[in-house]
């Protein structure tokens, strides 16, 4: 009985070096393989984490720098959050907030270039758009009407376009374009909902061309004049 069972284990046996012989250079590779990408995907997820924590310290401190109002040190900061980090909300976030700076400090050329950063290299396209409606109103304050109205086309996410809408109607008005203003402003006034504020801004609007947006179409001759 025992040689027979040891007569069993050593086909076994010799069955199991035979596939060794035939697939283990293949299995092995394919171990090294699936380690290897398990590996890596550990490491890039150490690596996004440890990213998302630097790019929030150097977010920090644009945030510091910019209450100093330093232009100097503005533009060091978010040139390294941007050489270092563009691609991260962060960068975007702080290009935002760079911009303001600029703007309210009455820097405009700086304001459009950081929002056109942010325009063009935001992942985030709630950030892109909202850097695009910025520029445009930077663009609209400088009197470069077209060039607002570029940054206005294009598509934008859905619940921009009530923004976007109300904003061509303002760069359409400076232009003496009424009527076409007037299409802008209907547009952007049907897109929001009955209990939204900026709703009823557009409201305001609409009234002081003598539109009832409640009460239908605007008179044929007050959209022609």
């Amino acid at each position: 009985m025992a040689n027979q069972l040891d007569l069993e284990e050593q086909e076994q046996l010799d069955q199991l070096k035979h596939f060794w012989k035939q697939y283990g250079n293949t299995i092995s590779w394919a171990l090294i393989v699936i380690m290897g990408a398990f590996a890596s995907w550990n490491f890039y997820q150490y690596w996004q984490r440890n990213q998302a924590a630097q790019a929030a310290a150097m977010f920090d401190e644009v945030e510091r720098v910019v209450k100093s109002a330093d232009p100097a040190k503005i533009d060091r900061v978010f040139g390294d959050i941007k050489s270092k980090f563009g691609s991260t909300t962060y960068a975007q976030q702080a290009g935002l907030l760079v911009a303001k700076q600029y703007y309210l400090a009455g820097n405009a050329e700086g304001a459009r270039s950081a929002l056109t950063w942010v325009a063009e290299n935001a992942s985030d396209p709630g950030y892109q758009a909202l850097a695009k409606l910025r520029l445009a109103a930077v663009l609209i304050d400088s009197k470069a009407f077209d060039d607002a109205l570029k940054q206005l086309g294009g598509n934008y996410p859905a619940n921009f376009e009530g923004l976007v809408a109300d904003r061509k109607g303002d760069v359409l008005m400076l232009q003496g374009k009424k009527a076409e203003a007037l299409v802008e402003y209907r547009k952007s006034y049907k897109s929001f909902d009955e209990s939204t504020e900026y709703r009823r801004l557009v409201e305001v609007k609409l009234n002081s061309l003598g539109v009832d947006p409640q009460g239908g179409e605007a008179a044929a001759a007050e959209g022609k004049k």
